[in-house]
């Protein structure tokens, strides 16, 4: 039923593992950077405009950091299909993805059809 390779498949899964890598570092990169993560912040006695820049860019951060753990739960959710043999099969109506969809959005879990269908 499922209309991709083999050689796809594996294709699939390295570019998402490859992503997933990218994702995490920066997920690390962007949390040690984030102003609420040191704790001497709560002993410093700096000035409260400098407690409102550190909270915007906190925020900042949050949005970037929630963003990004989205994306990775739809790598994770990708790589998964590939482990259970699902990948690559629309989850609404059971048919194949289309491989053009998957080589744009490897994380696809619609065809072309139930995805309009949606809208």
């Amino acid at each position: 039923m499922n209309q991709l390779s083999q050689q796809d498949i594996d294709t699939a899964r390295i570019l998402l593992e490859e992503e997933k890598k990218k994702l995490v570092s920066r997920v690390i990169e962007l949390t040690a950077q984030d102003p609420f993560s040191d704790p001497d912040r709560l002993n410093d006695n700096a000035a409260s405009d400098m407690e409102a820049s550190e909270e915007s860019n906190h925020d900042r951060f949050q949005a970037i950091l929630d963003e990004l753990k989205e994306k990775l739960g739809l790598l994770d959710g990708a790589l998964l299909r590939i482990g259970n043999g699902t990948y690559g099969v629309c989850t609404s109506c059971g048919k194949p993805i289309e491989q053009n969809r998957l080589k744009i959005l490897p994380t696809a879990v619609l065809c072309s059809l139930c995805e309009q269908k949606k809208k």
